[in-house]
């Protein structure tokens, strides 16, 4: 069979026919309503119907797709055509309806649902008890993945379908993610990783009062080089500490990481000591952001382009001897002037330097927390517009949705690793039994 190469993910035949490229399974055919859809326009138009809004077109299509599965469900149930007396081989039989409003991604609905006099119809396309169709959930979990409150969003979608939405409603549809949450902090993880990036932020929660609470987040970057949110984890007021860092980190090897081969941290005080309790081969890289940054805090603003400038020649200097030869040069500039800052570089160095053994491919990799940079970033967008939060549940909610969103064209916290072959080759030849790769 001859393929031609489609624009999409599939395989096109000669005779126009998809194919999965990895199966070979030929693919049902899409069908095209382009014609149906056209026709119903263009009648809703002529009789002057609405395409949206509680009497609109979508609206009533909706409201008849919706008819029609549950009618058809009775019908598969009890096993007759209605009005089908021939056909019938079951004492029980239809019952009338009831009448039953639903939500949905279009707006609220009002559907009849069937009876039967046994009482034994269980529908599958609205479920018994259910007032709101997948559809709005999945919209409602989006709007509250990217930031908004639960006020912003029971407003919009009053606006938007024209009935009233609760901010309890809304509560209660987020909180459906709460079971998936706890089991995927609580997930087995891979028994190695060759790189791990931990790092955290503060977000504001009320308990009692409103108080300034830490989040730690670590991000592993696997062998096939993907990289994974491995856990999230509200610590409490007082600000980031290796303590708590090292109960973290103690959670993540119970989950199943017996060894990480570079962990790449910001230069918090007491954190390498933690991260060798807990895996003693680990190479730790304090981020080069973070010491860049924390040397600024030292400086008058008038020479930060200057120290900026020389502390990219002592980064990317080509070997550690280099570096060293570089900060000697930067230090006797600047020890007079900011000795705590000279001081601080002095203090990291041991932590600072390991990256500069590595080609450039890793030093991109290992050099910064970036890439849990921007996952932070996420966060704060996300966090942004609530000023605080009710309840430590209710922000790791919002901190859970904004790992698994997907925005299409941007870098999202998953995701493979660009070049990771020739990295892999490269770790290899320094941490290979390490990685269990033969």
């Amino acid at each position: 069979m001859n393929h031609a190469m489609n624009t999409d993910t599939t395989l096109t035949t000669e005779d126009g026919e998809h194919v999965n490229p990895r199966t070979g399974e030929v693919l049902p055919a899409t069908p095209d309503v382009t014609a149906v859809a056209d026709q119903l326009v263009a009648a809703a138009r002529e009789q002057g119907i609405d395409l949206t809004g509680p009497n609109g077109l979508l609206t009533g299509l909706t409201r008849q797709v919706l008819q029609s599965a549950l009618e058809a469900e009775l019908t598969a149930h009890l096993g007759y055509d209605s009005g089908d007396r021939v056909g019938k081989q079951t004492t029980n039989s239809r019952n009338g309806s009831t009448p039953k409003t639903v939500r949905t991604e279009i707006g609220e609905v009002t559907i009849q649902v069937p009876r039967d006099r046994a009482g034994t119809f269980t529908p599958v396309v609205v479920p018994k008890h259910q007032r709101r169709i997948a559809g709005f959930d999945d919209a409602v979990i989006s709007l509250y993945a990217k930031g908004m409150t639960t006020g912003d969003i029971a407003k919009h979608l009053s606006d938007l379908y024209g009935s009233d939405v609760s901010r309890d409603l809304v509560s209660t549809v987020t909180d459906k993610v709460l079971g998936d949450m706890q089991e995927w902090q609580a997930r087995p993880l891979d028994t190695v990783y060759p790189v791990v990036l931990i790092d955290a932020l503060v977000i504001k929660v009320r308990d009692g009062q409103v108080a300034n609470r830490p989040v730690y987040v670590a991000v592993g970057i696997d062998l096939d080089g993907r990289r994974d949110v491995l856990g999230l984890w509200m610590g409490p007021t007082g600000g980031e500490g290796a303590k708590q860092w090292m109960n973290m980190l103690t959670e993540l090897r119970n989950r199943g990481v017996a060894d990480v081969c570079i962990v790449c941290c910001d230069g918090l005080k007491g954190l390498p000591d933690a991260i060798g309790a807990i895996w003693p081969l680990a190479t730790v890289q304090t981020c080069v952001v973070h010491l860049v940054r924390n040397s600024l805090r030292y400086a008058s603003k008038k020479y930060w382009s200057k120290i900026t400038g020389q502390l990219r020649e002592v980064y990317t200097a080509p070997t550690v001897a280099a570096a060293e030869a570089r900060f000697a040069e930067f230090a006797d500039q600047w020890r007079s002037l900011y000795p705590a800052m000279i001081q601080m570089w002095e203090n990291a160095w041991g932590e600072f330097t390991p990256f500069l053994s590595f080609p450039p491919e890793i030093r991109r990799l290992i050099y910064t927390t970036n890439g849990i940079e921007s996952l932070n970033a996420r966060f704060r967008q996300a966090t942004r517009r609530r000023g605080h939060f009710p309840n430590e549940q209710a922000a790791m909610k919002v901190l859970y949705l904004a790992v698994l969103e997907r925005r299409p064209n941007r870098t999202n916290p998953t995701g493979q690793i660009a070049g990771w072959k020739a990295i892999l080759n490269t770790l290899s030849m320094t941490y290979g039994d390490r990685l269990g790769i033969n």
